[in-house]
């Protein structure tokens, strides 16, 4: 039975999914960024600016604007790797800068939220904000350490890319606090999926020692 559940917890993410789906679109766009001339580290930093810029909107409560930059930014955010992958040099060091320019970007967004929501007095919707950031580094930061321990973590129903498509259109369609509930929801239950699944792959080892 267990087995069984871990090879479905193991089957493709929607992310996974959605990388494979969108290769086609991706890399004709990437390598034509590469003739170009431009790096792939150019590329993450003109993504996080932009989610810096989208957050600034969001600040002023401008969440139409906001989350339309927001929107812009995710295909950039995607494109780096791509443009490393297609020059045949992708690195650790690389795939770093741009797991770290993500979880800056996505801290960056819920900045901008919080400050418009303190601004208006709505201490309410500011702890929202705070558990749905808290949620999305602790998925983050627990699979890094899960992998760094030798364990996998993959698993979860809000990943980045889940919390991006929740976000966005509640940000275009001005229901930002209804994005921010679920994402707070979400992704701290996302967090829990993955150290239950760490939890359970620790005690197997620590039966096959036995």
């Amino acid at each position: 039975m267990t087995e069984l559940a871990d090879k479905k917890e193991k089957s493709p993410t929607f992310t996974d999914w959605m990388r494979v789906t969108f290769k086609g679109v991706l890399d004709p766009i990437g390598g034509f960024l590469n003739r170009l001339g431009l790096m792939p580290n150019t590329l993450t930093i003109i993504g996080l600016a932009g989610n810096v810029a989208g957050a600034y909107f969001l600040m002023r409560g401008r969440m139409l604007t906001g989350g339309l930059i927001i929107l812009l930014m995710g295909p950039i955010d995607a494109l780096d790797g791509t443009m490393a992958r297609l020059r045949g040099e992708p690195s650790d060091f690389g795939a770093f800068v741009d797991s770290v320019s993500d979880r800056y970007s996505e801290l960056v967004i819920y900045l901008g939220l919080i400050l418009y929501y303190l601004q208006a007095g709505d201490w309410v919707a500011s702890g929202l904000v705070y558990l749905a950031a808290a949620g999305s580094v602790l998925v983050s930061y627990v699979r890094a350490r899960a992998e760094a321990l030798g364990y996998e973590a993959k698993v979860g129903i809000l990943t980045r890319l889940e919390r991006y498509v929740v976000l966005v259109p509640a940000l275009v369609f001005n229901v930002p606090r209804i994005g921010v509930m679920i994402i707070a929801l979400l992704a701290n239950f996302t967090a829990l999926q993955r150290i239950i699944y760490v939890r359970r792959q620790a005690r197997r080892k620590m039966q096959e020692t036995l």
